[in-house]
This record gives structure tokens, sequence and C-alpha cells, in this order.
């Protein structure tokens, strides 16, 4: 997808829009990119939504508008959730560096997050409460090659926050 902008009379430039075309991981490509692979899927309906941040708090979990405009480091994959098999996915960074990072389970495939329906992790697996975690918590250090990182997704239990099906082992 390609975003065009306006910079003034007669001056249009394209960009790829929020951070998808930077994103995908290309066949064979030794990265640098984050796999991760998904634990605790409550079914296999609707789509996955990673998105990488910046790894600061004022940065993670932005309006991706706002950090594409700005020019930090936002990525975003959407897929659906393959009906067998191991659950892996693959997104692309910019370089070696610390990043945060957060995973939508949309089970509805609204595109946006429903307390009721919608699961959520994060890199780091933290604990969550009603709070959106620190970026320290949902921390990801990413080297040069294929980075694996596993993440729980949580769904909400009861009045009483959110919990995973099943733990990643650390």
């Amino acid at each position: 997808m390609i975003e065009l902008i306006l910079l003034g009379p007669g001056m249009i430039r394209s960009t790829p829009l929020l951070g998808t075309a930077e994103a995908t991981c290309r066949p064979g490509e030794p990265g640098p990119a984050i796999m991760v692979t998904v634990r605790g899927l409550k079914d296999r309906i609707g789509t996955l939504k990673l998105e990488v941040y910046p790894s600061n708090d004022d940065d993670f979990l932005a309006d991706d508008n706002v950090l594409v405009s700005q020019r930090k480091v936002f990525r975003r994959i959407v897929q659906p959730v393959p009906r067998l098999g191991p659950v892996q996915l693959c997104i692309r960074i910019p370089k070696p560096g610390a990043y945060s990072l957060s995973l939508l389970h949309d089970r509805d495939s609204n595109h946006k997050f429903s307390l009721s329906i919608d699961g959520i992790g994060f890199a780091g697996n933290p604990r969550l409460g009603w709070s959106k975690p620190r970026a320290s918590e949902a921390r990801v250090i990413a080297g040069p090659g294929l980075t694996p990182v596993p993440v729980a997704i949580n769904y909400r239990k009861g009045l009483f926050g959110f919990g995973p099906i099943a733990r990643p082992a650390r």
C-alpha cells in the first residue's frame, strides 16, 4: 500500500503506508527481523496484527500515523490466523537494537481491539492489568539475524483483568 503525502503546492511524495511495506519478511532474507512464536490462542479465527514500536514509553503504542509522520520506527503486519500448526510471524526491523512489540488477536477481524472479544500479547510476556505495559516490559533486543521471541496471548478473564491461556517458557 502506498500513501500520498502533500508537501506543498504541486509537491507529492509517496511513502509506504504505516510501515507495512517495510515490515514484510521476504523468503530467505536473513534479517534483521523478529520471529514471533504465538502461544495460547483461544481459537483459530480472525487475524493477527503484529506491531513494532520504538522502545520508549512516549512512543510505545502511540498512534501509527504520528510515528510514521515523525519518521520514527513503526512496522506492522496483519495476517489471518493459520487454521493448523504452529503460529509464527516474521516482521522486519530497520536495524539491530531495542524495540517494543505488541500482538493483537483480532478474533472478529474488525481492525481494532475489542476488550471482551480479542486477545493481546507483548514481547517479554508481562502480566497485564487494566493499563498498558511499559515499553521496557515489552522490549526485544534484536540482533542482525532472525531474533526469536515467544508471545503469550492474553484474554479478558471476567472482571479481574487479563491472563494467558498458556504462558510460554522464558
